[in-house]
């Protein structure tokens, strides 16, 4: 496995994860209702605790596609 294989490996990572990415924060923005009425019933949640669940889960998924994924890219990048 040479250094540009691992680069493309974490370039489409990091692509992949930040869709994941934008698909939850889509889905957490537009029908915010819907899906607290869905997941705040069955675990008992009010609406704001729901909110920070969520965006505290936006905010680590991202800081860890960062760490994991793109400064690795970055890295190789530079080196190769």
């Amino acid at each position: 496995m040479n250094i540009e294989t691992v680069r493309n490996a974490l370039l489409c990572c990091t692509i992949i994860n930040y869709g994941i990415l934008i698909v939850w924060f889509v889905f957490f923005m537009f029908p915010h209702e819907w899906l607290y009425r869905l997941w705040g019933g069955w675990f008992r949640m009010r609406p704001e605790q729901f909110d920070a669940l969520n965006l505290g889960g936006i905010a680590i998924f991202k800081i860890l596609v960062i760490i994991f994924n793109l400064v690795p890219y970055i890295a190789l990048r530079i080196v190769g």
